[in-house]
């Protein structure tokens, strides 16, 4: 059974994608979404596409609302990648996140938006992902569905749990099925959770396997001053 978790560690990132369909053998994901909570607000977030290559389901289309036409036009405005960019960029933004010590929290994360990420690493890159830059039997992960599961075990009380009505339990707006959105509302769904497991205390008593105040040059450049030096296509 998971833990309930009484702390919230100091470097959290919310990971999520939209994906091509259901099939984490089969399908490839659209978008990737992730957003980094540092003493528990909001620090830095990015959303990219990308243009898969296979079709996009019906039934997923009706989910999050892209087809191939509205991922073209989101080059007017957005970073919108090919699949192996797309896919490399997610290793490298987690594998960052990976070396500093950072927890990656989602909904069904493991089961689906990482297995989805390590069947296309392989079968695009030729990465298995158990090494540099990522490697994801390392990375610490927090299911919020498993979660709270921990939480309230009994499936008679709360049989659904997927990420929509985590929000509407736990009073958290919902993401709106789009990456960047359910990464968000993933890690306050966390935070909701973790206040519930200290009996309604709001201050989260921060958790860290390691001092975060290095300065920016001992940790190198964050993710968003690396995008603002280079050229993404």
């Amino acid at each position: 059974m998971p833990k309930r978790y009484q702390h919230v560690p100091e470097l959290v990132v919310g990971f999520d994608t939209e994906t091509t369909g259901l099939s984490v053998t089969n399908d490839r994901a659209i978008s990737y979404g992730l957003c980094v909570y540092q003493f528990g607000s909001l620090a830095w977030q990015e959303e990219f596409f990308v243009i898969p290559d296979r079709p996009i389901s019906a039934g997923a289309q009706r989910v999050h609302g892209l087809s191939l036409e509205d991922l073209q036009a989101k080059r007017r405005d957005s970073l919108v990648l090919s699949i192996d960019a797309g896919v490399t960029r997610a290793i490298e933004r987690l594998g960052y996140f990976q070396n500093r010590n950072a927890v990656i929290v989602g909904a069904n994360l493991a089961h689906f938006d990482l297995e989805m990420l390590r069947r296309s690493a392989l079968s695009l890159l030729g990465q298995n992902l158990e090494g540099s830059p990522l490697d994801l039997a390392l990375l610490k992960v927090i299911d919020v569905v498993e979660h709270d599961l921990a939480i309230e075990p009994s499936r008679s009380e709360r049989p659904r749990r997927g990420l929509t009505h985590l929000c509407a339990h736990y009073g958290v707006a919902p993401g709106g099925h789009d990456a960047l959105g359910d990464a968000r509302a993933a890690v306050e769904v966390f935070l909701a959770q973790v206040i519930v497991n200290r009996a309604g205390q709001t201050s989260f008593g921060f958790a860290s396997d390691e001092p975060l105040s290095r300065s920016r040059d001992e940790r190198g450049a964050t993710p968003t001053e690396k995008t603002r030096t280079r050229s993404d296509g």
